[in-house]
């Protein structure tokens, strides 16, 4: 098995291995050659910025795609000055591809400028084939396209281009394959994403995720495990589980597994303190989940759980599966599970057919539920999903009018459940410098909240208890504890 140290023992004479990791890693090994010679005829190392559009899946293959540029020897620099710029794109939204477009606008003559400069393009968008048609036609000068399935490929595309000075198109319509043990670069030292599963099977009517990031696949739960061990031997203390529907983890494995089993044997992991996951979709939440979350030491006092409307009618069209009633008697369960949970969720307001009394159910689920905070998002259209053709789309002024008073509802709610922990003191692991006082620091609770208090950087990845003074709506200002254990 090849590995980060082993490039001196990859023999680029010989055709590249068929097996994958390590196909990939000869080509990682041919990339650095090019490199050794960039640095001769140019007196520098070359330089690499990859910008992330969207989720934290696509973060985490940032991360990625990041590892592999560093072994093949590019040093991470802004993006006004990379020579080799790669947007990791996200198409949620359509504006979402305006952006890129635009951005890509703003490279061309730079491009022009620099004849060694390349610029990459993957993820979701690219996953579109209008896209990928516009982009051949109209943006010639872009060097690499490829989408959310083969992103392990990257060291292999970028040695083609290298060799053929061509763009290159590699586009997988699908896949099963999971490529495990390539390079990542993290963000941060104390705490990492960990993909458990890939791609979607829920197919809501407002979604592109499962036409672009394909069918459910879980990776093995060794693997998973092999991954956290490896990542706290390296300083990691907290990890984020990301799935788009973690709780149907484990349904296409060989030897099917529930998302509650693998939670009870992340747990086990010797040195990892707090666990993180996202998404759970309510249809495939179980009572197995709620009792293994309510008897954890180490899950965090977070759930974020989707409602994306209170009206079961609008839900039905949603093709959500669950009805508000059902939603609301989960968060019950759950509640009396983990008392001191912190709810989040995502709304849509405006879906194609919302009534007043539609959006009227919404906010009682907001009422009832008490969540410490939600997105809200206005309803648009996206090409390609079922709801883009629904009938009955509802008003620009309507909509606008509906998300003022959910985002206020919302606001209000979340600054009052929020506030119940001011005056007692938790456990906050320290992420950052704060952005608006360099004297101060940023952490988060087990529940997500932010905290800032005065600190210095050596805080940063240790775990301190902090009193909360005042809670300023979706965080606090708080100070370090003298003595006393977080509560």
């Amino acid at each position: 098995m090849y590995n980060e140290f082993d490039f001196d023992k990859i023999d680029l004479s010989q055709e590249p291995p068929q097996a994958e990791p390590a196909r990939q890693y000869y080509f990682m090994a041919k990339c650095r050659k090019w490199v050794e010679n960039f640095k001769q005829e140019n007196g520098r190392i070359p330089t690499s910025c990859v910008t992330t559009f969207g989720c934290q899946m696509n973060a985490r293959d940032s991360e990625k795609l990041r590892g592999i540029l560093r072994e093949i020897g590019y040093i991470e620099t802004a993006e006004d000055e990379a020579d080799f710029v790669i947007y990791n794109t996200c198409t949620v939204r359509e504006n979402a591809n305006t952006r890129v477009y635009g951005r890509l606008g703003q490279l061309k003559p730079r491009k022009k400028k620099n004849p060694h400069m390349m610029i990459g393009l993957c993820g979701c968008m690219m996953q579109e084939p209008e896209v990928v048609e516009k982009l051949k036609k109209s943006y010639r000068f872009v060097d690499i396209i490829f989408g959310t399935h083969n992103i392990y490929k990257f060291a292999e595309l970028l040695s083609t281009r290298l060799e053929s000075e061509r763009m290159v198109v590699d586009i997988w319509k699908d896949t099963d394959k999971i490529v495990e043990n390539l390079p990542n670069q993290r963000k941060y030292g104390f705490k990492s994403g960990i993909n458990i599963m890939f791609g979607c099977n829920n197919f809501c009517s407002y979604c592109i995720v499962p036409y672009v990031r394909g069918r459910e696949r879980s990776r093995a739960p060794q693997e998973i495990i092999g991954e956290i061990k490896r990542l706290v031997a390296d300083g990691v203390s907290e990890v984020m589980l990301l799935g788009q529907n973690v709780n149907s983890y484990g349904k296409t494995l060989n030897t099917p597994m529930t998302f509650a089993k693998l939670l009870q044997e992340i747990e086990k992991v010797d040195g990892l303190q707090r666990i993180r996951f996202m998404t759970s979709h309510p249809k495939d939440l179980s009572d197995e989940l709620i009792e293994v979350m309510g008897n954890s030491k180490k899950i965090c006092k977070h759930l974020h759980l989707p409602v994306q409307s209170g009206s079961t009618d609008i839900l039905t069209k949603m093709n959500r599966r669950y009805t508000k009633e059902q939603y609301l008697s989960l968060v019950e369960k759950i509640r009396k599970a983990v008392p001191d949970i912190s709810l989040t969720t995502d709304i849509i307001v405006g879906f194609p057919g919302e009534t007043e009394a539609d959006f009227e159910e919404t906010l009682d689920v907001v009422r009832k539920v008490q969540y410490d905070s939600a997105f809200t998002f206005i309803y648009s259209k996206r090409t390609g999903t079922p709801a883009a053709v629904m009938e009955n789309q509802v008003p620009e002024e309507v909509i606008k009018n509906r998300f003022d008073r959910l985002l206020k509802e919302v606001q209000t709610i979340a600054a009052k459940a929020c506030a119940v922990h001011e005056g007692t003191v938790k456990e906050v692991l320290v992420e950052d410098i704060c952005d608006h006082d360099p004297k101060m620091v940023t952490g988060r609770l087990s529940n997500n909240l932010l905290v800032h208090f005065y600190g210095g950087k050596e805080l940063i990845g240790t775990y301190v208890d902090v009193l909360l003074k005042e809670c300023r709506g979706f965080y606090y200002i708080g100070e370090m504890a003298e003595a006393g254990k977080a509560s």
